[in-house]
């Protein structure tokens, strides 16, 4: 009879400890004693779990193909299958004559002529596999709700901290400063509110943050990741529930909840909808209502405007969308500087950062030092509880005393790195930006003309037929700078 060896892990790991090459040597010494002509060997890495069994479904098709009755040949019933999902299948093969199924460490032969004790054993088999899965599955959830309780993340670390594996084999997570520095900064800009993920993506890189922990440039993506992560915060999300965790924060949970609101704020505005290109879709409040000014297109070109009036209190009056146009075109001309105003400014930040710079260094030896006495005397701590100098009681008193102090002065510390050279970076692009903002805004596209509009501009109003907003900050720093022609005292 002609056989098939089937010899299954679920796992890479698995194959690379050479689980696979063992089956198979057992597995053809058995055949070989069986009188068996082995045919084929299917070596397969893949979970008995899965609905969808590829490589299982491969075997199937070839012993359907078989004009013979193909005998396969498995170690035990767990290699073939860890539920009853496959079992009608293989028992109607086997009903046909086409399989006969052999079982080496138990010892059975599942054939067509198989009595009612055969099969029964067969089917206990499968019984004790499925139980086991399920066990395991148990032991993995309350391994992850003690985890939990812990606040232990057992995943991979997010950008800004690393994976660490201690000497006893057990494994951390602890800040990566570079990236933390980057992390840390992402927060910082986007709670401005006048940042954009693709601008501080782009900031990122100028400051030289050019990687993620996997290897990739730091695009608009990964900063939306890192500015909805709690985990830097404290808090790590697990199944949607927040819980706390032991590692040291990056920010402050009032910097997270900032950036929230600033997130949910901006994505207010839609860019486009019901394939409607209305500019100021959801930009403009009324000022009698406080409704919606909603936008709709008539004669398939023109744009206009009007209250949906909602709360019944306003009368229905359309405005076109040129006029709201030519109320904000002008702003652009309030802060556009000239050359020697965006000069001096630059001068001006340029000198306050290298004092801001030569500061933050003497800070950061200062807090290098602190660290590092900390440190020692939590050295000393762990020697003089191992002597048993110190009782129990106040070795921990002490030891969470001086972690507190530690991540204190780690946070500190992190605050200084990476940030060089960044306001004056900041300073030149938006300069940049102000002095051509009417070109570029009346040349953009659509999608790019609704970002400008949020870029620039905030709480847009409509009184009667009047459109009133605010510049955002700094352009409205520039807009003062234009009206005093001056721009500091």
């Amino acid at each position: 009879m002609k056989a098939i060896i089937f010899a299954r892990v679920s796992s890479k790991e698995q194959e690379d400890g050479q689980s696979i090459p063992s089956q198979v040597r057992r597995l053809t010494e058995y055949a070989i004693k069986k009188n068996l002509t082995v045919e084929s060997i299917f070596q397969i890495t893949e979970s008995s779990l899965k609905k969808n069994r590829k490589e299982f479904d491969k075997v199937i098709a070839h012993i359907k193909k078989s004009k013979e009755t193909i005998a396969l040949v498995t170690d035990t019933v767990d290699r073939l299958q860890r539920s009853f999902r496959e079992t009608p299948l293989l028992d109607e093969l086997r009903k046909e004559g086409k399989i006969e199924i052999h079982f080496l460490r138990e010892g059975l032969i599942i054939s067509k002529s198989s009595n009612s004790s055969e099969l029964l054993r067969w089917d206990v088999g499968v019984m004790f596999s499925s139980s086991s899965v399920r066990q395991s599955g148990d032991n993995v959830r309350r391994s992850q709700e003690q985890c939990i309780k812990n606040g232990q993340w057992i995943s991979k670390a997010p950008y800004g901290y690393k994976n660490v594996a201690l000497p006893s084999g057990q494994r951390t997570i602890e800040i990566d400063q570079e990236q933390a520095a980057c992390a840390i900064k992402i927060f910082e800009l986007y709670a401005e509110g006048n940042n954009s993920y693709q601008t501080i993506a782009d900031r990122m890189r100028a400051l030289g943050f050019a990687t993620t922990s996997r290897g990739k440039s730091v695009t608009a993506r990964t900063v939306e990741l890192i500015l909805n992560n709690p985990f830097y915060m404290g808090m790590m999300c697990v199944k949607e529930q927040l819980y706390p965790h032991k590692y040291p924060p990056l920010i402050s949970e009032w910097l997270f909840n900032k950036v929230q609101a600033t997130i949910a704020n901006n994505h207010k505005v839609p860019i486009q909808y019901a394939g409607k290109p209305i500019l100021f879709r959801g930009f403009i409040r009324c000022g009698r209502c406080g409704g919606t000014v909603c936008g709709d297109i008539k004669k398939q070109k023109y744009v206009y405007y009007s209250c949906h009036n909602s709360k019944r209190m306003c009368i229905k009056k359309w405005f076109k969308e040129e006029t709201l146009l030519a109320t904000i075109l002008p702003y652009f001309d309030d802060i556009c500087l000239t050359d020697e105003q965006v000069a001096e400014i630059v001068a001006y930040i340029q000198d306050n950062e290298e004092q801001s710079h030569t500061s933050a260094r003497q800070m950061e030896q200062q807090t290098v030092q602190k660290l590092n006495t900390v440190q020692e005397r939590l050295s000393k701590l762990v020697d003089m509880h191992i002597d048993g100098t110190i009782d129990g009681t106040t070795y921990n008193m002490k030891l969470e005393e001086y972690k507190k102090e530690k991540q204190k002065l780690t946070e500190q510390l992190n605050g200084y790195k990476g940030i060089d050279k960044a306001d004056l970076i900041a300073a030149r692009d938006v300069l940049e930006l102000a002095q051509e903002a009417k070109e570029i805004f009346k040349s953009s596209k659509f999608e790019e003309k609704q970002q400008l509009l949020g870029f620039f501009f905030s709480n847009f109003t409509l009184n009667d037929e009047k459109l009133d907003l605010e510049l955002r900050e700094p352009f409205r720093v520039m807009q003062k700078m234009q009206d005093q022609h001056v721009w500091r005292g």
